[in-house]
């Protein structure tokens, strides 16, 4: 899927958003910036006349927007995912800048759909959420009260992919990146191996998925690298 505009290949995904008014504030954002594809994953009201008016003339966004009961099906298809979280986590992947994710994303999206996912306004994303995304992004902001508001966060992400088409210089990708689905499928094949063979044990798995889930999140794994990767893991089974 090559589209004119990789923004077109953006989705801007919301996981459990509570308030209706930032659904809305972040489908006007989206449109003033020129990108249109909006997630909802279990939203808690939606669709909703306070998410209408906040939207302003950005209601089409609204309607387009698909609504999903999971972040696995929010992010099928794509192949890079970046969390948004100001919160510091144990484990963490890599955190990049807005400005550097805004560009290493609209690079894939010349090619296949990314996602920009971020948390509900009380508790943001979980480790569970973050662990199903290959980037961790957080914007700068005051140590001291770093809140920043869910659409005021989307205004900012969708402000740096705008930058980032303006000045960048269309290139055709160098590999195929591996989707969603495909690194999914790995990682339970992964772990059934690793449990076949007495290195992980589940009732103690001391977080072990987890770490590497972290290790492989930062080689941005091509499709034939994860081909590869089962292929040995069949030949450790057999």
């Amino acid at each position: 899927m090559n589209p004119e505009n990789p923004l077109d290949n953006v989705r801007i995904v919301l996981s459990h958003p509570s308030h209706p008014g930032n659904i809305g504030a972040s489908a006007r954002a989206m449109k003033t910036m020129g990108l249109s594809s909006l997630v909802l994953v279990s939203p808690r009201f939606f669709p909703d006349r306070e998410a209408d008016v906040l939207a302003s003339k950005a209601v089409d966004v609204l309607t387009q927007a698909r609504v999903c009961t999971s972040l696995d099906e929010a992010l099928s298809g794509t192949v890079l995912a970046a969390a948004l979280s100001a919160r510091r986590r144990e484990l963490s992947h890599a955190v990049y800048s807005p400005s550097k994710a805004a560009g290493i994303l609209l690079q894939q999206a010349q090619q296949k759909p990314v996602a920009l996912v971020f948390g509900g306004e009380t508790s943001g994303l979980s480790n569970e959420q973050i662990i199903k995304c290959q980037m961790l992004v957080r914007i700068p902001a005051n140590p001291d009260y770093s809140a920043l508001n869910l659409a005021a966060a989307v205004q900012v992400m969708c402000y740096e992919l705008r930058l980032a088409l303006e000045n960048s210089v269309p290139r055709e990708s160098e590999f195929e990146a591996a989707s969603f689905e495909e690194i999914e499928m790995f990682y339970r094949h992964l772990e059934n191996v690793l449990v076949g063979t007495g290195f992980l044990n589940p009732e103690q798995p001391k977080r072990l998925m987890e770490r590497l889930r972290r290790l492989f999140s930062r080689t941005r794994l091509e499709k034939d690298e994860v081909d590869l990767l089962r292929g040995i893991l069949n030949s450790i089974r057999q």
